[in-house]
Formats: C-alpha cells, structure tokens, sequence
C-alpha cells in the first residue's frame, strides 16, 4: 500500500477505514494484512513508551457490533501476539470500557484496543487505542501508521497468550455501584431506581448491556427499550445521538411507554443522549446544559469547556444563571478534553469538557468520553429529584433559551489543496467582517470566524470553520428571530460566491426553499 493511502486512515486521534466490501466506490482499504500491521506497530510503540519488552506487554482487545469486528478482531490478535504481547480479548465491548481496562484494579493492562467506527455506515471499521493515560493523541497515530508502513518487525521471542474475559460485567458493575452511592436512596440503597420506567435504544450497537446489566439490577423497568440486539447492518437506524431518525425513534418509544426517560447511545457507547418524560430530546446544547448544572452544583464556579458551536443561550444559562465559566472551544472531542486538562493544569477548576455531538467527560472519570457514565450522572441526579424534590429532570433545564431557528450547511471544497484554500476564505471573511459595522467578530473564537448580527440583521450568528478532517467548510447559523437564519444567509452569499472552487449549492437550495 502506498504511503499516501496509509495516512488516509488517519482520522485524527483514530484510524478508520473501509472494512467491507460492496459499496460502489468505496475499495476495501482496512484489509487484515493492514490491521496485523498496525497492532504489531502498537506493541512496538506501547513497549517503547512503558519501556518494558514486548513478551511483557498486556493489552486488551474489544469491538463493537459491526459486520467486519470478528475477522479484523483476528488480525489485531495475531499481530499482538506474533510480537510476544499477551491479549486479553474482551469481545464485545464499549469503547470506554476498554480504557477502564487499563486503570482498573485487577487489570490495568498495559494498552487497549478497541475496533469501531462510532456511528460510521456498516462497512466502515477503526480502531482506538488506550493507555492509562488516556487515549492516544494524533502524532502517536502517525507515529503507529509510520512504522506499519515500513513493515519491519522483529518476531517475538515467545508467541503471546490470548485470555477471553468478560470485562463489560465488571464495568457495568462499576456504574452500578457508582449510581447506588450517588443516590444513596434511604429504604431501597441496592434499587434506587425501582419506580422508574427507562427506555434503551442502543441502535443495535454494542449498549445494549446498559439495559440489562446496569438499569434491570437497579430496579428499574426496562420495558419498550429497543435494538438491543448488537447487528452492525444497523438495520434500524444510524446509531447516533445527533441523527433525527434516530432521535425520532427513541422519543416514540418514550411516549408510547409512558416512560421517565428515553437514552440512546452510539455505536461504541462513547456518546450518549436522552429525552425526557415529555419526549423532548436532550442532546446538543440542551445534553450540555443539563450536564453543567450537574457539574456546577457539586462544584461551584466550575470552567465548562465546549465545542465552538454551542448557543448564545447556552453562554448565559452556564454562566448567568448556574454561576460557572463558559470556555467555547475547537470542535473535536480530543480538542474539548485536552483543552480542559490544559486548564486543570494551570490551577483553574474544570470538571467538565462536552460537545455537542455527545461526546462527554468528567474529571472524576480520567476526563474520558464516556456516554454510559454520563448517563449515569444523570441517572443519579433524577432518582435525587424525585426523592428529595418530587421534581423531573426537565425541570432543572428551565430558563435555558434556546434558538429559534438553526441550521447547519457543509460546503464542499472542489480543489486538490483544500486547506489552503479553505483557510484562505476564512481569512478573506475575517477582513470583510471586520470592515463592516453591522457585523461582530467574536474576540473569543478559537477556530474559524464567528460573527454575530443584532435584531436588525438576523439577530443570531454564524461560525465558519475548516472540517477537523473532510474537504469542506461547515457554516452553523443560528437566530433567535424567525426567519433570521435566512437573513445571515443573505448576508453571507455575495462574499462566498466569489469563490468558484467552494459549493454554495446547499446555501441555494436554502434560500429557494425559504423564498
């Protein structure tokens, strides 16, 4: 394989690929030739980093539901193997279950892997990688796919040993124990949440255990919860909390069932949503929000550390309201968490980094992006309300002003050299912004440009931005005047059309539809 067709797997902190065959266009590019490489390549870095011999080396290896997890799953294994590291294999598993496989006592293997593309389409396949330090960060991955690449690799001295165990037990347990504490319910400690009726869509991925082994032995009523069943066709929908299929799914399950709360999870259970009693989804700001308050009340005057794209509104809720510090950073769940960890270092209390899309950690849980743990919190936070307050968790979202309107456009970038490109229209725009007094550059933007418009000019904002990855800029708009989301679109077309390798086209089709 090329060495240009080796960095392709690189997204960012993880690798992905095409696992599967059959989708036209798309060539298989994560074959298990590639993937042996690649594990093999892992031991050689993990040895190096924890400076002890490879026949030494404990890692442990999970999946999630997809169609290509078994046969790739082979692959990892005997590439670990061949160098001498034992494996630990966890079969199917959760993506931060395989982190926890590191730092729990009993375990602590010396890396993890776990075999997932999140919410990518069925043929699609990656893999994370895990110390006790947290997840790998981008530079270790191109370091990884550097030494696959060349593909010189010593034999071990020894074939490593492969042990199967069923870690999703111990970590649902972990969650269990962590709820039972949390809620410390007077009468019933063992089943704080008899009483309650929670519905699980798990999407078919791998979160359907948090049903069965997590709420069931915490007394409450699963019943309605859907797509347990882990099927990597994902024939139901997209697992994926931002999806409005799939959100649309969950919140019929909610109302049909009269349940308390509705939660759904991605692929690898990594990110989390939920809908309330109402059927109201809590994803994005409103996920964000709900988890500020949480975070906020056991630790007063806490930095929250979010994505670039959260809401005017969501800035007053966490600071005005809730009295904590909104620091709206870069897109990317790496970036949101790194970030924190920054600030944590400076001697400035961040306890929570979140995005938009689902992707949440605590400082109380190694700032890892677990969606189950999330969940959890607000779990505990629920059984608390209606113990002590006779409230829903709803209720702790009031005065949240959310946008009227919001949009997101992807524009593609038609040319070879796209970041160039890329970044030059956003530097083109900066200048024209600055030079025109109705528009207001954001002094605290930390990627991209983010101008916002008073009452009079569309009363909102928008955020320009390069894609973490893809050959295209993203534009969020929001307004909290109908009809303002039109009004920045407007604004904005006679300076993009000037640039005839970026597709306005999804900004046509916008306005023509509103006109």
């Amino acid at each position: 394989m090329l060495k240009s067709e080796w960095k392709k797997l690189q997204n960012g902190s993880d690798i992905r690929g095409i696992a599967v065959p059959g989708v036209e266009g798309e060539t298989v590019n994560l074959t298990d030739d590639v993937v042996n490489a690649i594990a093999r390549s892992f031991a050689l870095w993990l040895s190096e980093k924890k400076q002890k011999a490879v026949n030494d080396l404990t890692v442990s290896v999970g999946h999630d539901s997809r169609i290509s997890a078994p046969q790739l799953k082979k692959a990892v294994i005997k590439g670990l193997t061949h160098m001498g590291a034992h494996v630990f294999d966890c079969g199917m598993a959760s993506t931060p279950a395989m982190f926890m496989t590191t730092v729990t006592p009993g375990y602590s293997y010396d890396g993890a892997i776990m075999i997932t593309a999140s919410h990518l389409p069925y043929n699609r396949n990656g893999l994370k990688f895990f110390t006790n330090k947290g997840g790998l960060e981008k530079q270790d991955i191109t370091d990884i796919l550097y030494m696959a690449q060349t593909g010189d690799f010593p034999q071990g001295k020894s074939q490593g040993k492969v042990t199967s165990i069923d870690f999703m037990s111990v970590y649902a347990n972990i969650l269990v124990e962590k709820i039972r504490e949390g809620v410390g319910h007077p009468q019933n400690r063992q089943q704080p949440l008899k009483g309650f009726k929670i519905i699980v869509d798990a999407g078919n991925g791998a979160g359907g255990f948090f049903a069965h082994k997590v709420l069931e032995p915490l007394g409450a009523d699963i019943t309605g919860s859907q797509f347990l069943e882990p099927d990597g066709a994902f024939p139901n929908h997209i697992p994926n909390p931002e999806d409005k299929q799939a959100i649309n799914s969950i919140k019929e399950a909610v109302l049909k069932n009269n349940a308390d709360l509705g939660i759904i999870f991605d692929a690898d259970v990594d990110r989390a949503g939920a809908v309330d009693k109402n059927g109201r989804e809590i994803n994005k700001n409103r996920l964000i929000a709900l988890m500020a308050t949480i975070v906020l009340e056991e630790a007063p005057g806490s930095i929250i550390v979010t994505d670039s794209v959260t809401s005017t509104g969501l800035k007053t809720f966490i600071e005005d309201k809730l009295g904590g510090y909104h620091h709206r950073f870069k897109r990317g769940y790496k970036n949101v968490i790194n970030e924190a960890i920054r600030l944590n270092k400076e001697g400035k209390v961040c306890n929570l980094a979140i995005e938009t899309s689902g992707h949440g950690a605590l400082k109380e849980n190694y700032f890892l992006d677990d969606g189950a743990y999330l969940i959890a919190k607000i779990l505990i936070k629920m059984a608390k309300l209606k113990l002590q307050e006779n409230k829903t968790i709803d209720s702790l979202l009031a005065g949240l002003a959310e946008p009227v309107e919001s949009e997101e456009f992807r524009l593609n970038l038609l040319t070879d050299d796209f970041k160039e490109y890329g970044t030059n229209i956003i530097s083109d725009l900066t200048r024209y912004a600055q030079d025109n007094d109705t528009w207001h550059v954001a002094p605290d933007n930390y990627e991209g440009i983010r101008v916002s418009f008073d009452e009079n000019n569309g009363n909102g904002w928008f955020l320009l931005r390069m894609s973490l990855h893809d050959p295209l800029l993203p534009l969020n708009i929001e307004s909290d005047s109908k009809d303002g989301v039109r009004q920045i679109v407007n604004k904005l077309m006679p300076f993009l059309s000037k640039y005839d390798k970026l597709d306005t086209t999804p900004l046509k089709n916008y306005l023509q539809k509103r006109e």
